[in-house]
């Protein structure tokens, strides 16, 4: 049986970044790309805090860096679109990653759902959500959303992230 002392503990808020990023680098993520449109053209960006909130109503939750540069776009944004990724899509995941390109560029395939959202082209599924509430939370936002639609491939296999890599299962 484990057995820990409170007093080895440190304070509230007193765990450094770089060790909170190491406990995290071991425990893998789904990668999804997240996509929008607020009326000044596509943006989106790769993530991994993609989580499940609530059955009824159906409800997901994902973490934004206020830094992003998708995030004044976001912001703006009534709906929005989670992309799911194939474990053969690093290089997608990679594109979306990436700061300073239009990732909506050649040769990212994409199209427009009937409501005007950007949506990814081969992915293994997808949700298209209506924006319910934006949470400030450190140096992001949570952005808490409900599914409106909901769409998924046969024998997907996922893409993960895990220790600073793409893997598959």
């Amino acid at each position: 049986m484990l057995s820990i002392s409170l007093s080895s503990h440190p304070a509230v808020g007193q765990v450094e970044p770089a060790r909170f990023k190491q406990i995290f680098r071991a425990y893998p993520g789904g990668v999804v790309v997240v996509t929008a449109d607020s009326g000044a053209g596509p943006v989106g960006f790769t993530a991994t805090s993609l989580a499940s909130v609530s059955l009824d109503p159906p409800l997901v939750s994902f973490g934004i860096a206020k830094s992003s540069s998708s995030w004044p776009h976001l912001e703006r944004a009534e709906s929005v679109v989670v992309n799911f990724l194939d474990a053969a899509q690093e290089g997608l995941a990679r594109r979306f990653a990436t700061s300073g390109i239009d990732r909506f560029a050649t040769p990212t395939r994409w199209h427009r759902l009937p409501g005007g959202e950007p949506a990814l082209d081969g992915v293994t599924g997808r949700l298209r959500l209506a924006v319910e509430q934006l949470v400030p939370a450190g140096d992001a936002h949570i952005v808490v959303a409900r599914v409106v639609e909901a769409w998924q491939a046969e024998d997907a296999r996922p893409l993960l992230f895990h220790n600073g890599s793409y893997q598959s299962l």
